[in-house]
């Protein structure tokens, strides 16, 4: 159920024509910060990967956004080809749409940012399977070898002064492997609001109230 936070203002009437032009500027900012990701920029850039769809989605509403993330994959199939144009929307793109719809709803951030963690999360497990598929090999077996190694090492330096002496099963380093993704996806969804809150109240498309510490951060 929605959290009592206060409705978003109705938007002022605008032109059919303004947001047509808006979905193009946005798709293609989405598009050329993609691009930016190929570059040494691309630590910083990723953190601006959904905020386009997502603005297209509090400005207007959740069909704004859907045109948005439309024609920013064609946009970068003809750019960049299909293959880079599926890894933009999955999981930057849809992870905008998603959270701008639950923002417009005036959902709570710890229901926004856990449920695009795991979409987040879903969408990185995807690219590892897509670029497995590319390369033809399977990439996941091979971060589990590297993982294999890591976790044992930091188990004989944690254990060996104890006498102790455990080599890591196979599940423990899914599990790690996994932990490691939830973790990582999470941190980043985090951020992403972060970034938002900041964007959508310079747009005066404000998100719902963040926690006190949030705040705190923010001012």
């Amino acid at each position: 159920m929605p959290d009592d936070f206060p409705p978003l203002p109705p938007p002022p009437s605008r032109s059919p024509a303004l947001r047509v032009v808006e979905t193009a500027f946005l798709a293609s900012t989405a598009a050329l910060l993609w691009i930016l990701s190929y570059t040494p920029l691309a630590p910083f850039m990723r953190l601006f990967f959904p905020i386009p769809v997502a603005l297209a989605v509090m400005r207007w509403d959740p069909r704004t956004g859907a045109m948005a993330l439309v024609v920013s994959g064609l946009l970068l199939t003809v750019l960049m080809g299909p293959t880079r144009s599926i890894l933009y929307v999955i999981p930057y793109g849809l992870l905008g749409y998603w959270c701008a719809c639950l923002w417009q709803r005036r959902l709570s951030w710890s229901i926004s940012v856990v449920s695009g963690a795991g979409l987040s999360a879903l969408g990185l497990i995807f690219q590892l399977l897509l670029s497995s598929l590319l390369v033809g090999e399977n990439l996941w077996t091979y971060v589990t070898i590297q993982l294999t190694g890591l976790t044992n090492w930091l188990l004989d330096v944690s254990l060996s002064r104890w006498g102790v002496y455990w080599v890591a099963e196979p599940w423990m380093v899914q599990v790690v492997v996994v932990g490691f993704i939830a973790f990582n996806s999470l941190v980043y969804v985090f951020t992403v609001h972060l970034v938002a809150a900041l964007v959508m109240e310079h747009f005066r498309c404000p998100l719902p109230p963040p926690p006190k510490w949030v705040q705190f951060l923010l001012d």
